[in-house]
């Protein structure tokens, strides 16, 4: 006949279950989780102004192009206010100039949140705080591939 199983056993198994789950799943995307295999430390180029968006707004993307690469090891994010509580931004290819447009603004983030964009340089990820268009709100978080921000699913 089989034997009953004793909790402290089934609670002890389990236990040792649980402690081959990698800590990070379903965890929040950390910067380290996306690195960058280089880092631009020369001069920014001169933005290219080459869509409407950029030309509009070529005052602030030259002035951020004043700056040294601060993200995705050779990108200058120049973000400026839109409005109240609002943030654009475009990511500045250090080396050519090319400009990517995040695909929203941001507004209306928590009172404890410090800022609407967190990012660092050695990184490709990019931290949202706040509402994007307007729209929802909460912490999103971006993976830039270069050219495109892409929204990295969270549970």
């Amino acid at each position: 006949m089989a034997q009953p199983y004793c909790l402290a056993t089934v609670s002890a198994a389990m236990a040792a279950l649980l402690a081959t789950v990698p800590a990070s799943a379903g965890a929040a995307p950390r910067f380290e989780d996306f690195p960058v295999s280089a880092v631009h430390r020369g001069a920014t180029a001169r933005p290219l102004l080459a869509d409407a968006q950029s030309r509009n707004y070529a005052t602030q993307l030259r002035h951020a192009a004043a700056g040294k690469a601060d993200f995705a090891g050779r990108y200058v994010l120049a973000t400026w206010g839109c409005g109240a509580s609002c943030t654009m931004s475009a990511a500045i290819d250090a080396k050519t100039g090319a400009v990517s447009w995040l695909p929203f603004t941001v507004c209306c983030r928590d009172a404890d949140v410090d800022a609407p964009l967190d990012y660092k340089l050695t990184s490709r990820l990019l931290i949202v705080h706040g509402a994007r268009n307007e729209q929802g709100g909460g912490t999103h978080y971006y993976q830039f591939d270069g050219k495109r921000f892409a929204e990295i699913p969270t549970p």
